[in-house]
């Protein structure tokens, strides 16, 4: 058995998370979503927010979000 000793980038601002801190959540189908605070957590899961729309993420999109018709 190996252990991943690589820092993680969190699933939704894009910071990176050290080896130790943070949340990991396993989904059903298998994947992991990686978060490095609650913050995070509770804007994700809990309050359903985009991270591209919010500034202090590194997910922000400036101008807006393109939606191609």
């Amino acid at each position: 058995m190996s252990v991943s000793l690589s820092s993680k980038s969190c699933s939704f601002c894009g910071n990176t998370i050290r080896f130790g801190e943070g949340r990991i959540l396993v989904r059903n189908d298998g994947s992991m979503l990686y978060f490095c605070s609650s913050k995070c957590w509770k804007n994700m899961l809990v309050l359903k927010r985009d991270a591209r729309k919010l500034k202090w993420t590194r997910r922000y999109v400036k101008g807006g979000i393109k939606v191609s018709r």
